[in-house]
């Protein structure tokens, strides 16, 4: 099955999805940082006590102390630590101009800028790069290689720019590239949480016909 079946089966399934929830690119980056190990629940949450606390701004973040900080970011889990990463980000992000000089780098020299930031991985700086600076990178995540690797379309252990480039090589050709890779993402997490689980539901899954890890059904 090719990837692009894949998606057309999940947007006919799912719809499209209208991702990722934020009001400004700044949002979204503050929301990459803070979904790291954590539901997305909880990191609406958190955004939520910075909006309260006039706050999510990079300024506020960079200014302000870590121990407030981290009161304002419990519910995403691991607080001290994200307030400690989202800190670094926001005092880079300042020292590098804001979003304008950001956005006139290319996307090879923007997703390395991003990576250079302490606290900030792969999977973190490529949804900054796709989401907040809408720059045509393929994010692989947790839900990305179990799915995948149970349609026998990638080998889960594979490196996570191996997968990068297998995904956007494979949709090298796809018309809008940034709406697309923004939607097989969001689409991919959607039916991660409805079907293609830890301990997987088979039952009603589009990709089921194909999948060569499907439940076998009682005869």
């Amino acid at each position: 099955m090719r990837l692009q079946t894949v998606y057309r089966r999940l947007f006919d399934h799912y719809g499209p999805q209208q991702w990722w929830p934020a009001e400004t690119p700044f949002e979204v980056m503050v929301g990459a940082v803070l979904s790291q190990n954590t539901a997305w629940g909880n990191v609406e949450r958190a955004i939520a006590n910075l909006k309260a606390a006039s706050a999510l701004t990079p300024e506020a973040i960079a200014q302000v102390d870590h121990d407030t900080l981290a009161a304002w970011l419990r519910p995403s889990g691991y607080f001290n630590i994200k307030a400690k990463r989202l800190k670094n980000y926001c005092h880079w992000y300042l020292a590098q101009g804001g979003f304008a000089p950001l956005d006139a780098l290319s996307d090879k020299a923007l997703r390395h800028a991003v990576l250079s930031v302490n606290g900030v991985g792969p999977e973190t700086a490529d949804d900054i790069l796709l989401y907040a600076f809408q720059r045509p990178v393929f994010v692989i995540d947790a839900y990305t290689r179990r799915i995948f690797s149970r349609l026998g379309l990638i080998a889960q252990e594979s490196g996570y720019e191996t997968l990068r480039r297998h995904f956007e090589a494979g949709l090298q050709r796809e018309p809008r590239r940034v709406a697309l890779f923004n939607e097989y993402h969001a689409l991919i997490v959607s039916h991660a949480k409805e079907h293609c689980r830890v301990t997987p539901r088979c039952n009603g899954c589009p990709l089921r016909r194909d999948c060569p890890a499907r439940a076998v059904e009682p005869g």
